[in-house]
């Protein structure tokens, strides 16, 4: 899928913007706090919508402004087929998401239509961060090309919303605990199997890739961590349930399952340096795009937000070659340093463009 063009009006900084993109690589140069990465964030928003920050739609809209509108024109390389997403935001006023014109009745509809992956400044709490984060990882990319996927997460919150309001009021009804109890553990063990299938196919790739970056230097390991490794879901709520009235809340379901990260022997998240954090944040999303490339049978667009910072000079080379190959689709790059834009842009020949972004102002240079 290739973002053939964009229009932006009021979106965060930038009061309107109208651009033609490359299909190969668009690289955004200029300062912090000038707009590539709400540029970038506009483009996700196309795709999830939602902001990737995960902020109320309407703090998107630009300071003393009444609404925001996004367009973006797509071509799918595969058949040549030509789309047009459009969304629109009022103050306290439901979102519209068009596609062709047609608005849907469910925004889950959308997603997985233009697969994306981004890599940002803020993946370093896919390593140092929660638990919810590393789910979140997990669920955006099963959610991307599986809607069965998402429709028994979607149930699964509700039932699991549903038995927190039950433990807080204190109900002591053991038949009603066990109904929902049941429509969990149903939902959640298709959940539990799709991820486990996936961390079993993504932990060779991701190791591919951040081998490729450090060098070959260093080993990293992935395992996932769930209650139901240990068993029934049904039988561990019914055995928890006095506890769980305690505190209020569920404390086993796939809710809580995770990620152990590692480098070599010891928890990444205890021993790692900023250049190791960001080079294993950096693989798990190259990853993330071949997974959904397999799955999905067409190229995802790649974000690449300020990625270079605090990186070595020879990390920084070999990510680089890597995002430049004839493997990765459309890519989107922002950087303070044109040094480091120019050097992309060397590696992929003439299909790119390079665009100033200057307090909300995007020119082609």
């Amino acid at each position: 899928m290739i973002l053939e063009s964009i229009s932006l009006l009021n979106f965060k900084n930038i009061a309107e913007a109208d651009i033609t993109l490359s299909g190969n690589i668009n690289c955004f140069l200029g300062n912090n706090g000038m707009g590539k990465t709400n540029l970038l964030d506009a483009i996700y928003y196309l795709s999830f919508c939602k902001s990737f920050y995960n902020i109320s739609d309407s703090l998107n809209i630009k300071h003393n402004e009444e609404l925001f509108m996004l367009r973006g024109n797509y071509t799918d390389r595969r058949n040549g087929e030509r789309t047009e997403i459009n969304c629109g935001v009022r103050n306290k006023q439901k979102k519209v998401f068009k596609r062709d014109k047609k608005e849907y009745e469910r925004l889950s509809e959308h997603i997985g239509f233009i697969p994306l992956v981004i890599v940002s400044p803020e993946d370093s709490e896919l390593v140092k961060g929660n638990s919810e984060i590393r789910r979140k990882f997990i669920d955006q990319t099963l959610s991307q090309f599986n809607k069965e996927y998402l429709t028994a997460l979607i149930s699964y919150n509700k039932s699991l919303a549903s038995r927190n309001v039950m433990l807080k009021r204190g109900d002591k009804e053991s038949s009603l605990f066990e109904v929902i109890e049941i429509q969990m553990e149903y939902v959640a063990n298709y959940v539990h199997k799709c991820r486990k299938a996936f961390i079993a196919d993504f932990i060779p790739v991701f190791n591919n890739y951040y081998s490729q970056i450090c060098g070959g230097n260093e080993e990293v390991s992935l395992t996932y961590i769930s209650h139901l490794n240990n068993g029934d879901l049904a039988e561990q709520l019914k055995e928890n349930r006095g506890k769980d009235t305690i505190l209020g809340h569920t404390t086993r379901g796939i809710h809580r399952d995770d990620l152990d990260m590692k480098l070599g022997e010891h928890s990444i998240k205890r021993i790692g340096s900023q250049g190791q954090t960001k080079s294993f944040s950096i693989a798990l999303r190259l990853a993330q795009y071949e997974y959904l490339k397999k799955m999905g049978g067409k190229n995802p667009l790649l974000l690449l937000d300020d990625i270079f910072d605090k990186l070595d000079s020879n990390r920084v080379e070999r990510i680089m070659n890597m995002v430049s190959s004839p493997d990765f689709g459309q890519i989107f790059v922002t950087d303070t340093n044109r040094e480091y834009l120019d050097a992309i842009v060397k590696h992929c020949g003439n299909d790119f463009k390079l665009f100033s972004v200057e307090n909300g102002i995007i020119s082609e240079l």
